[in-house]
């Protein structure tokens, strides 16, 4: 069989493949996190947020709502080197990002059922 219809079959299936996926997940909230970044932040997104006095203080000095928070987690980034993994029962997060024309850096305590946002610094 010649080079090229190999490559015609191989590109006649890819297609058909990409079609069954397309019906397939057309609609659903398929997601593909796979970095540990995106995997901490989806972990903390779905879980009852609690916020600390200290982190509504900041919230409140700077003009901002709790939307800010789930801004940054929806875009920000983890920091590994300043979070605290090592812990057995709620790790300690550190997330930075640029929400709203400002420089946020927030801690979370990820815990089984919650995730506390313990503080929030302007950068």
């Amino acid at each position: 069989m010649h080079i090229a219809k190999r490559f015609g079959f191989y590109g006649f299936g890819f297609v058909i493949g990409l079609l069954l996926l397309f019906f397939f997940l057309n609609g659903k909230k398929a997601g593909c996190d796979y970095g540990p970044d995106a995997r901490t932040l989806k972990n903390i997104k779905i879980k009852q947020r609690v916020f600390s006095i200290q982190s509504l203080q900041a919230l409140k000095q700077n003009n901002l709502d709790t939307s800010a928070v789930s801004s940054l987690l929806r875009f920000g980034d983890v920091n590994f080197g300043e979070s605290n993994t090592k812990l057995d029962s709620c790790k300690v997060y550190v997330i930075e990002g640029f929400v709203e024309n400002t420089n946020l850096k927030m801690k979370v305590q990820n815990c089984d059922k919650t995730a506390t946002i313990t503080s929030i610094i302007l950068q």
